[in-house]
């Protein structure tokens, strides 16, 4: 724990404008991001009597290690520079709002040539345009059902819409009037872009003008005689009252807004948003916070405005804006999201009629968030902390391990051997640090040698951290030759410092092409500096190691920690048969109660790093069954093996092909396709396809793809799915 004291800077360093300040802990990892009319005033609360501080607050100060600040020119400026360092740099201290789930949209892909109505969750992509959130994603899909029958949009995935085309048969919904079919060309891209923009203009509340319009041209077809015609446009009006009267009108002056509602104790605090578009609800989200420091409604309700905006703009920030409490000040806020819009907002508070009467039931929407998430979590948060505790007695810890790492070990049958690392920070899943790893350091089935591999690249990399920031003392340069503590080659014969070659060619991050990465990440990115305080690699040292298995594992793991002369990071295992507690150098395992809370975190945690090392070892399998004869030509990579199925239709077509036929694929030259045609003469041609579900066989002409498995007669699969389920470890 740091002394404030240590690290306040001196009273005539701080300026008195504005700006943003970064907390940053031992590690140089940032934990606290804040922004202040007045560095000065702001930046002298933190540094009082501890007593005197928020409790939450005088944690963060005595996380915090150093603090520092960077000056802007007005308060707008200060409050998006640090929504920008909120985002980057995912600081723990900080007021965030989580969703307890993935919010699904109905997007419109207007990017492409011919637009897709489509479901979409997560991140939003440049080009398509979203409505919703909505609650649940069959909402959606009724929505559009019904809207299909008078805007008959593409809903197909890509590969619906070319086999289509490829054939010159439309799908179902082509054949029963809900599609124009773009696929076979009986609308034309401009009409289908056409049609497509339609339809979000109907979404986006501007329904009167095209209800008015159908209902002229319904008595115009009637006083024609067209019955039939005024029929369908009849049904087709019908179609769209149903499906406008899925949302209740709310505000009757076709009002857009955003209503937001706080609901908050202590500790935390709910938020609940109502989207209302043309006077009707829209789309409603909620998020859930821990409230970090003393926080105001108004502070809240400004993250949460930074939230809900920070990469929108146009019309996707509304004309209003109704919120529970103004931010103090109100006037950066309003003039950021003026310019996220490039028009006029109004944020205000609701106080008489139809606004104040919603956002009334805006708030019950909010308390009864918070009072679910309570339910959920109530012991949840009284849990953890004793789990963590009773780990720590049980271990014979100083102190609880706040940050957990969990290696296993996954193959089948000796085959495909890897391993995951997972992390628990605080008790929880921390998914953006799970790394995995390939084991190439020599061949066959062995858990135990696997382990002392792992645990090394992985600690290696620490320690080649902390020579980059001056915090290894012993002075031993760790990038001499690659070697391994123990005197051996890295595996994969690549030399780099911490050592570790890469897995599967991808940079995750703080990587660098120069020094690939023992570890390959969920997430991609740039390279990380070393002293940004973004989250690195293997920067941070867990303050216990959990690996499944039981004596062995322990004593490798705990070998490969003394060979790199680490002494303070302690380690354990977790033997699945007794759910017996292994300790290193010693002969009788420590037996936990079955209704121990530290228990059941050691198992979440090893159960976990079992699931993430099963499904990355069941990817690399699955890739491999589908290796073809193409893979094994030299020279010839993915763009151009695409290029040639693309071009012949199948691997069969292309091995009758002659080689001038070959060379006529862009991109092929003579001596390529004479590389090719000598491969596949060799290659053994696979069996027919076989549907398992009628016992057909699916000939290669029509489109079914071919594939051979790796070796002539080698089975992709034996025995029951029970059966390889066992074999797997």
């Amino acid at each position: 724990m740091a002394d404030p004291s240590s690290y306040r800077p001196r009273p005539g360093e701080i300026p008195d404008t504005p700006g943003v300040y970064r907390f940053r802990d031992e590690h140089r990892r940032v934990i606290y991001v804040g922004k202040a009319k007045s560095l000065r005033q702001r930046l002298a609360n933190y540094f009082q009597d501890l007593a005197h501080l928020h409790p939450r607050t005088r944690t963060m100060v005595t996380t915090a290690a150093s603090v520092e600040w960077t000056v802007v020119s007005t308060e707008v400026e200060a409050l998006q520079l640090e929504y920008s360092w909120i985002k980057e740099y995912d600081p723990r201290f900080n007021v965030k709002y989580r969703d307890d789930k993935s919010y699904p949209y109905l997007a419109v892909t207007m990017n492409e040539e011919f637009p897709r109505v489509q479901v979409m969750r997560g991140h939003k992509k440049k080009g398509v345009r979203y409505f919703g959130p909505y609650g649940h994603a069959w909402a959606i899909r009724d929505t559009v059902d019904l809207l299909l029958r008078v805007f008959p949009v593409r809903t197909c995935s890509t590969g619906v819409f070319k086999n289509a085309a490829r054939t010159g048969r439309p799908c179902l919904l082509g054949y029963i009037g809900k599609c124009s079919a773009p696929c076979v060309g009986r609308i034309t891209p401009d009409d289908h872009w056409d049609l497509a923009d339609e339809f979000c203009d109907f979404m986006a509340g501007r329904t009167g003008t095209y209800l008015r319009r159908l209902e002229r041209q319904m008595a115009d077809a009637a006083e024609e005689m067209e019955y039939e015609r005024a029929a369908r446009l009849r049904d087709d009006i019908g179609a769209l009252k149903k499906a406008m009267e899925k949302s209740a009108v709310v505000l009757a002056d076709a009002t857009d807004a955003d209503l937001i509602a706080v609901a908050e104790d202590e500790l935390e605090a709910a938020v609940q948003i109502f989207h209302v578009r043309g006077g009707r609800v829209r789309g409603q989200r909620g998020w859930v916070t821990d409230k970090v420091e003393e926080i105001t409604t108004g502070a809240l309700v400004e993250h949460a405005l930074q939230q809900l905006y920070g990469e929108e703009s146009g019309d996707a920030v509304p004309k209003e804006v109704l919120v529970p409490a103004l931010p103090d000040p109100v006037e950066p806020v309003q003039q950021w999201l003026t310019e996220r819009r490039g028009a006029g907002v109004s944020l205000r508070i609701p106080q008489r009629g139809d606004k104040k009467a919603l956002m009334e039931t805006v708030q019950r929407n909010a308390q009864q968030a918070l009072v679910l998430h309570k339910t959920k979590r109530a012991s949840d948060l009284t849990t953890r902390s004793r789990a963590l505790e009773e780990i720590a007695e049980a271990l014979d810890l100083d102190s609880a391990p706040l940050r957990i790492e969990c290696y296993d070990i996954s193959h089948l049958q000796g085959d495909d051997v890897v391993a995951s690392m997972v992390v628990f920070e605080d008790g929880l899943a921390r998914k953006s640090e799970y790394r995995r790893f390939q084991i190439k350091g020599f061949e066959g089935q062995d858990d135990v040698r696997s382990m002392h591999e792992v645990i090394t690249r992985r600690f290696r990399r620490y320690l080649a951290e902390k020579e980059k920031t001056g915090e290894w003392a012993d002075g031993e340069s760790l990038t001499d030759g690659g070697q391994h503590a123990d005197g051996g080659q890295h595996p994969g014969g690549e030399q780099h410092p911490g050592g570790g070659q890469h897995v599967g060619g991808d940079s995750g991050p703080g990587s660098q092409a120069a020094a690939p990465d023992d570890g390959e990440a969920l997430t991609h990115g740039p390279a990380l500096k070393d002293d940004d305080g973004r989250p690195k690699r293997f920067a941070y040292p867990p303050q216990l190691v959990v690996v499944d298995g039981g004596q062995p594992q322990v004593a490798a793991a705990q070998r490969a920690l003394d060979e790199l002369g680490i002494d303070d990071i302690a380690v354990c295992g977790l033997a699945k048969r007794l759910e017996e507690v292994w300790l290193p150098r010693e002969d009788d395992p420590v037996v936990l109660p079955r209704t121990s809370e530290g228990l059941y975190l050691l198992q979440r945690v090893r159960d976990e790093a079992h699931r993430f090392a099963i499904t990355y070892q069941r990817t690399k399998r699955a890739k491999r069954f589908r290796a073809g004869p193409l893979d094994d030509v030299p020279g010839l990579g993915e763009t151009r093996k695409q290029a040639l199925i693309k071009h012949f239709g199948s691997v069969k077509r292309l091995r009758a092909a002659t080689i001038d036929q070959i060379c006529e694929v862009p991109g092929i030259g003579r001596k390529t396709a004479e590389t090719v045609a000598v491969a596949l003469a060799g290659a053994t041609p696979a069996g027919p396809a076989v549907n398992t579900a009628t016992g057909e066989i699916m000939d290669d002409d029509d489109g079914a793809p071919e594939t051979t498995a790796d070796a002539p007669g080698e089975p992709v699969s034996a025995g029951t799915p029970d059966e390889r389920r066992g074999q797997e470890r």
